[in-house]
């Protein structure tokens, strides 16, 4: 497990992830950040309501701010296996990764919102 990872996310959990992100991507519009930069900016701004990261982050040690961040302030946060698969998701082009997203919108998507937010909190044993 690498150092920026404080639970494990089963597979299941991880298809809700990837199927919750796919959803707020087909409705378009700026829904999320994309990116460790821009994730660590929405967190700092209090803008987050969920983050995302990938666990096959190399080298790991760049993602320990976002984890730290999200307990801060009180953000959820969830782990998933892959980073390609987490930018296809997030409407990337095919073979471009990404190692984190923030969702800062979930119109339509509110159910799905919450039952990954109650995993995310399951999992990080709050």
């Amino acid at each position: 497990m690498s150092v920026h990872i404080d639970f494990e996310t089963p597979a299941d959990v991880q298809d809700m992830v990837y199927e919750f992100v796919k959803k707020i991507e087909k409705e378009g519009g700026s829904h999320f950040k994309k990116g460790m930069n821009e994730v660590i900016k929405v967190c700092e701004r209090g803008d987050a309501k969920l983050v995302i990261m990938a666990e096959n982050v190399n080298p790991g040690e760049m993602m320990m701010p976002i984890p730290m961040i999200c307990k801060e302030r009180g953000i959820p946060y969830i782990y998933v296996n892959d980073q390609s698969f987490l930018g296809e998701a997030a409407g990337l082009p095919v073979g471009r990764p990404t190692s984190a997203i923030a969702v800062i919108e979930m119109d339509g998507a509110a159910d799905e919102f919450k039952n990954v937010v109650a995993s995310a909190k399951e999992l990080a044993g709050n």
